[in-house]
């Protein structure tokens, strides 16, 4: 019984749940804004191209 209490009041493996967690959040934080970027670079260089294409 006391195996059993003392597996119930043991929180180290939720606390590395949580890092987990945090840690994937993070990562798709950066996937989201790198492909946001991605999109406005593309959108700049188009217009630089269409730019010197008319000089």
């Amino acid at each position: 019984m006391q195996t059993i209490a003392r597996f119930m009041k043991d929180e180290s493996g939720a606390t590395a749940i949580e890092y987990g967690l945090i840690a994937a959040l993070v990562g798709v934080s950066i996937i989201v804004g790198l492909e946001n970027l991605r999109d406005a670079l593309n959108n700049i260089l188009a217009l630089i191209s269409s730019t010197l294409d008319g000089v």
